[in-house]
């Protein structure tokens, strides 16, 4: 079974297909989209991505790398995120729901992180995911991020 519900390459659906298929959590996808837009400046694009195993996805890259693809699926949708094993080690100290924390702990561990792919079905899965890229921007140095994880009042309290 693929990521995505859409894994022919040669049918790219449409906006509306992609809408049916996620159903009442298409508000939660607008959401998460919403969010990067406003919060990253990335690329974006639908693509079929990494052959019919994954399909199609709304991908967003910032400087070449990615941030995050978008999988549509059933009545949800799925977040891919890359974290390195610095990322993953942080991950233990933020607060992640339980949903997070099995995939996590399911990923496979490569040398370079692991790949997550996060099924959202709630607004605190959105939450956590949005931290998971506030996370990845972070440790990757993707850009510097006028939101960053620490707090000024957390590094007012630890000077280096």
């Amino acid at each position: 079974m693929s990521v995505s519900v859409f894994n022919n390459k040669k049918y790219r659906p449409t906006e509306a297909e992609v809408e049916e298929v996620i159903g009442s959590r298409f508000g939660l996808w607008q959401e998460m989209i919403r969010y990067i837009r406003e919060k990253y400046p990335s690329e974006e694009d639908f693509r079929f991505l990494y052959g019919n195993n994954y399909g199609w996805a709304w991908r967003f890259r910032i400087k070449g790398q990615l941030l995050t693809s978008l999988y549509p699926g059933k009545e949800y949708f799925s977040a891919q995120v890359n974290l390195s094993p610095e990322a993953i080690e942080r991950t233990v100290h933020m607060d992640l729901g339980e949903n997070i924390r099995q995939t996590i702990e399911r990923a496979h561990p490569y040398p370079e992180g692991r790949w997550l792919f996060i099924k959202i079905e709630t607004e605190k899965d959105l939450s956590d995911v949005q931290q998971l890229l506030a996370l990845r921007v972070e440790t990757k140095r993707l850009f510097k991020s006028k939101y960053p994880l620490i707090t000024e009042e957390q590094q007012e309290s630890n000077p280096h």
